[in-house]
C-alpha cells in the first residue's frame, strides 16, 4: 500500500471546510466553510453569501451554484447573492454538493442535530424544483462519477458505506459496488473520483485521504496533519483537501486547514453546472 503525506496550503482555520472543485475558469480550488458562510478561491477571493453553505459549484459563463442552508442560490463574480429555490425544511441544511458529467445539480442534506433518516439527496430540475432521489439518509455526503459516467458513488457517512449506483441520463439506478470502510479508519467524508475510476475519500476524525480501487481494495493512504478531514478534489494531478475545526476541543494549529499532496494520478475538474435541464 502506498503512502503520503499532505502539506499545509493555506491555514484557514475553517470551521466546516468542504465541497473543493477545480474550477477551470479561474484556474483554481473553489471551497466553502460551511457554517461560517463563506465561499473561498484560491485565487484570493472570499465571498461571505450570509448564509450556511454546503458547497459552491461553478456555473456555465459566470458564477456559482450555491447549496445553501435554504436551497440553491446564485452567486455572482461581483458577490451578488440570488436566491433560486427554497425547499429544506427547519433544522437541516445542505451538506455537499456536485454536478453530474452533463451539467445537473446535485445537493445532499442532513439535520443539524444528525437526526437518523432526515437527510436526503436531491437533483435539481427545472421548475426549479429540488426532486428527492434518495430519502431517510442520515449524513448525506461525498458524491462523485465514474470516468465513464455510468456509476455515482455516494455516502451518507454514518452507514460507513460509499455505495456505487448505476448511472444514466439523471437517473440513479441499483446498487452496482459497495465499498465498506473500517470503523477504525473514522468516518467517509467529502469524495472524488480520478481517471482510473478509484474513489478517494475524505476520513473524519482519521487525519487522513483513503484511495479505494472499484473492488474496495485501500491502496492508497494520505497523511493529514488535522484530525477532522472532510473532502478532496483534483486540480490535475494535486490532491486538495479540506478540513474542519468542529468538535475538536484542542485543534491544533493545522486544523481547518486546506492541504495539497501530488498523487501522481489525475482526476477531471467541476463539470460546470449547466442551469435548468
Amino acid at each position: 500500500m502506498r503512502e503520503l503525506k499532505a502539506t499545509l496550503l493555506e491555514a484557514a482555520a475553517a470551521q466546516v471546510g468542504e465541497a473543493p472543485l477545480w474550477d477551470t475558469r479561474h484556474g483554481c480550488l473553489v471551497w466553502v466553510d460551511i457554517t461560517a458562510g463563506l465561499v473561498h478561491l484560491t485565487d484570493g477571493r472570499v465571498f461571505d453569501v450570509g448564509t450556511h453553505v454546503g458547497a459552491a459549484l461553478p456555473a456555465e459563463g459566470d458564477g456559482w451554484l450555491l447549496a445553501t442552508r435554504e436551497g440553491f442560490a446564485t452567486l455572482t463574480e461581483g458577490g451578488t447573492v440570488t436566491p433560486l429555490l427554497s425547499y429544506i425544511p427547519s433544522g437541516v441544511r445542505s451538506n455537499d454538493a456536485k454536478c453530474d458529467p452533463d451539467g445537473r445539480a446535485w445537493a445532499g442534506t442532513m439535520a443539524y442535530s444528525e437526526e437518523p433518516g432526515a437527510g436526503a439527496l436531491h437533483r435539481l430540475d427545472p421548475g426549479p424544483v429540488a426532486t428527492p432521489v434518495l430519502t431517510g439518509l442520515t449524513l448525506s455526503n461525498g458524491m462523485d462519477w465514474s470516468p465513464d459516467g455510468r456509476t455515482m458513488w455516494f455516502t451518507d457517512s454514518v452507514t460507513r458505506r460509499i455505495t456505487g449506483y448505476h448511472y444514466s441520463a439523471g437517473t440513479l439506478g441499483p446498487p452496482v459496488a459497495t465499498l465498506e470502510i473500517e470503523p477504525r479508519y473514522g468516518l467517509p467524508d467529502g469524495l472524488c473520483v480520478d481517471a482510473e475510476g478509484c474513489v478517494w475519500v475524505g476520513m473524519w476524525g482519521g487525519s487522513a485521504v483513503h484511495r479505494y480501487t472499484p473492488s474496495g481494495r485501500l491502496d492508497t493512504v494520505v497523511h493529514v496533519p488535522a484530525a477532522q478531514v472532510t473532502s478532496c478534489a483534483f486540480g490535475g494531478s494535486t490532491l486538495y483537501i479540506t478540513s474542519a475545526v468542529h468538535q475538536l476541543a484542542d485543534p491544533g494549529p493545522m486544523a481547518g486547514g486546506l492541504f495539497t499532496v501530488e498523487t501522481g494520478t489525475h482526476g477531471s475538474p467541476a463539470t460546470p453546472w449547466k442551469g435548468l435541464m
